[in-house]
């Protein structure tokens, strides 16, 4: 459908980068879902952090398919374009540069969406780090800085001609944080101004939205966030809408059964049990958010201790789904 770099990718639909979400097992899933690229959780440039758990866990990407996406954040080329130099040593195959988020303890630090601020920074940071590989660069704004300084045009006109291989751009400011709702007039004017490809991300939570900002913005494709939080499945509902027209039903409790227990099995494995089973507390409340919502069951879930507690309850929990249906 688009190509970046050497790499052709066959679904209109990617997986957003998502500190605490898109790990492993999430950005596997996702694949499998339907997703043609995933991004992995932003991995610091300040390579002197790599040694920490957290890093150590964003950094693997054994056995992922390919082309295996890593983003980088910081706010110093010369550090930027080491750790890109790093990650792809490490197996990346696509570097991406996240100039869009906008977290306060990242911003804090002059890098995200901070950035967009001073644009010769932008620059020096984009020639650093596409004339430090050989694969290619993307990169992740936001519109501007603020409402009233929309710069995300001239971003992008700046990022094309820095070689950068493709551009994702969510349809709100630094300022906006997640509030309000996302515009998608500026990233159909940045349509207008680069030839790349681009990706639309901001509130697309259901096909026919993907449908209707892939047409008002001429984006290559869509980028899903916190939609696919608990709903891995909409990656591919959205993909087939986009080739066919084709609604695709919400999976049946027998395929969230599924779903939900390969994700959790997966998360045990990945972080081992004792982190695991911690982390599987959040996703497991993401999915109840779009399959009944039981908080009472959400509150046990929250106590167990153990992988297998955790896999038997689930179960349970579907049986007795199936029971009062």
């Amino acid at each position: 459908m688009f190509r970046i770099g050497p790499y052709n990718i066959s679904s209109r639909v990617i997986l957003a980068p998502m500190a605490g979400v898109t790990d492993r097992p999430f950005r596997q899933l996702c694949r499998e879902m339907g997703a043609g690229l995933v991004v992995s959780e932003m991995v610091t440039a300040d390579k002197r952090l790599w040694h920490t758990r957290k890093s150590s866990f964003r950094l693997d990407h054994r056995g992922e398919a390919e082309p295996r996406s890593i983003q980088i954040a910081g706010g110093d080329p010369e550090m930027l374009a080491e750790a890109a130099r790093l990650n792809v040593e490490n197996g990346a195959q696509i570097i991406d540069i996240n100039m869009g988020c906008p977290a306060k303890k990242v911003c804090n630090k002059a890098a995200g969406s901070a950035l967009l601020r001073d644009e010769t920074l932008v620059e020096e940071i984009l020639h650093a780090v596409v004339g430090a590989v050989e694969v290619p660069v993307t990169l992740k704004i936001r519109t501007g800085w603020c409402p009233d300084s929309r710069n995300g045009v001239r971003i992008a006109k700046m990022a094309q001609s820095a070689g950068i291989a493709a551009l994702a751009v969510h349809g709100r400011t630094r300022a906006d944080k997640y509030q309000g709702q996302a515009e998608y007039d500026t990233i159909a004017r940045i349509r207008d101004a680069i030839s790349i490809p681009l990706f639309a991300n901001g509130d697309i939570d259901s096909p026919e939205k993907a449908s209707q900002v892939l047409a008002h913005t001429g984006a290559d494709a869509v980028m899903i966030g916190r939609a696919a939080q608990g709903r891995p499945w909409l990656l591919g509902q959205i993909d087939q809408y986009l080739r066919n027209g084709e609604l695709r039903p919400d999976p049946t409790p027998d395929e969230q059964h599924r779903i939900l227990r390969q994700h959790l099995d997966a998360l045990h494995q990945f972080y081992g049990e004792y982190l695991g089973v911690r982390i599987a507390r959040k996703h497991l409340g993401w999915y109840l958010q779009s399959c009944g919502n039981d908080q009472d069951f959400r509150q046990r879930f929250n106590q167990l201790e153990t992988a297998s507690d955790q896999l038997a309850a689930v179960d349970q929990y579907f049986v007795q789904r199936r029971n009062a249906a």
